[in-house]
């Protein structure tokens, strides 16, 4: 197996976000002073050029099924745009602080799928035409993470010193889960099964919501920044360090099973699991990219140097493209190749 050179692009600056459309077809990608460009996935062409937030750019997140692209920036509004027009539809001023994260929720039978956005303490959710659907009450400190919850009934958001899970049909908190440190990074397992943070301290904390469980695992080098489930909820790949951390999450969950050890030359920066498939794509401060196949005895299947270390990873919807930004404003998209 191997990554091979699909495209790649120049941005301005610092890759601060990317995404790919929910058909494929686009690929969008944010330089931090600002501007948003989108690629197109057969050859990297520039379909449109955005101008994005006027005091930087700090989030990007397409809608689940149409072609329009939800971004966020230190200017405290939200900002919609019809991609194929390459033109913006809303612009939503959440109140002047940083909105750092967007997250847009599956649609379900009782209503479309919502944008969670968090500036500050305050969390709202948006319509795809800007109304705003609710905003919550503040949080006791700044959110730090958002993750909807894969079947689309609750919305996890992170502060230093807990999660909170909000109902999304009434709005009410359905739990509080205290943690006395501070979030990083925050994901649901496929299953809808397993809640994970990546902390400060430096650890991993797990809820099982339904079950009322709640399990720790400590010892990583550094924070632990970045977290992926696979596509089953059954590995969780976690970075803080050199290494790459893969917890087995079946059944009773990790407590007590010895996690596998991916390693690295120099401290992770990004994980990520394919969306259906079971290859996993882990990136360091090197500039190394590697691909792995966790359940395999050697599970090492393709490795490659970029010139800079990569600020995010993204895979296409089909998994057979992985797109990489890079500190250096480098957007490469590589295939994979048995």
């Amino acid at each position: 197996m191997q990554l091979t050179k699909h495209w790649a692009a120049t941005l301005e600056d610092y890759v601060i976000d990317l995404g790919w459309s929910a058909d494929g077809q686009t690929l969008a990608a944010a330089a931090t002073d600002g501007p948003i460009t989108l690629f197109a996935a057969t050859n990297g062409a520039v379909q449109h050029s955005l101008a994005g937030h006027e005091d930087g750019t700090d989030a990007l997140a397409w809608h689940p099924s149409q072609p329009l692209l939800a971004t966020s920036g230190q200017d405290g509004a939200v900002k919609f745009w019809d991609t194929t027009a390459g033109q913006a539809t809303a612009s939503v001023d959440l109140g002047g602080g940083w909105v750092e994260h967007l997250a847009w929720s599956t649609a379900t039978d009782f209503h479309p799928p919502l944008l969670a956005a968090a500036a500050g303490r305050t969390l709202s959710l948006l319509q795809a035409d800007g109304t705003v659907r609710h905003t919550f009450a503040p949080a006791p400190k700044t959110l730090t993470a958002l993750a909807w919850q894969p079947a689309g009934g609750a919305l996890a958001a992170a502060y230093f010193g807990g999660v909170v899970l909000w109902d999304a049909d009434d709005f009410v908190a359905q739990k509080e889960f205290p943690y006395n440190n501070g979030i990083h990074a925050l994901v649901w397992s496929a299953d809808n099964r397993w809640i994970v943070s990546g902390n400060q301290d430096p650890s991993v904390h797990l809820w099982l919501p339904e079950e009322d469980q709640e399990f720790h695992m400590s010892g990583y080098e550094s924070k632990v920044k970045h977290l992926s489930f696979d596509h089953t909820g059954r590995w969780l790949a976690t970075s803080g360090g050199r290494e790459g951390c893969i917890w087995d999450c079946q059944g009773a969950g990790p407590e007590g099973r010895e996690p596998a050890m991916l390693p690295h030359d120099a401290k992770m920066c990004a994980v990520a699991f394919q969306n259906s498939h079971s290859l996993l794509a882990t990136a360091a401060d090197d500039g190394s990219v590697r691909l792995w196949s966790p359940d395999r005895r050697q599970p090492l299947r393709a490795n490659v140097k970029l010139p800079s270390a990569a600020t995010q990873l993204a895979w296409s919807p089909d998994d057979q493209h992985l797109a990489i930004g890079s500190e250096q404003g480098i957007v490469y998209v590589l295939r994979v190749e048995a």
